[in-house]
């Protein structure tokens, strides 16, 4: 079953950064590169449970802030580490809100 989410507004989220979102059944984190483009993964790593919305952003990776594994945001696979993360469809809608897909 597919569910969509209205998580607020993007300005919530300074470019180069990320917040972690509350959905309930689960929490996920969503980043804002500088470049604009959005992303969503699982909120904690999977190594230590680091909060990965507190980690380095970069072009299309963050870094876990615990440990430094880091993780492709288009894909959830490691770059360094030994698993990946899930990753979540996220889109701006027309208002400026941020809108996540989860299935």
């Amino acid at each position: 079953m597919t569910r969509l989410h209205t998580l607020g507004p993007v300005s919530a989220i300074p470019e180069g950064e990320g917040r972690t979102y509350d959905l309930g059944d689960r929490r996920v984190a969503v980043f804002r590169t500088r470049q604009g483009a959005l992303f969503a993964t699982q909120a904690e790593c999977p190594h230590r449970k680091g909060p990965l919305a507190d980690g380095l952003v970069g072009h299309d990776a963050v870094v876990c802030p615990l440990h430094d594994w880091t993780f492709d945001l288009h894909s959830g696979a490691p770059r360094q580490g030994e698993c990946g993360v899930t990753v979540y469809p996220v889109r701006l809608a027309s208002d400026g809100t941020l809108v996540l897909t989860v299935e």
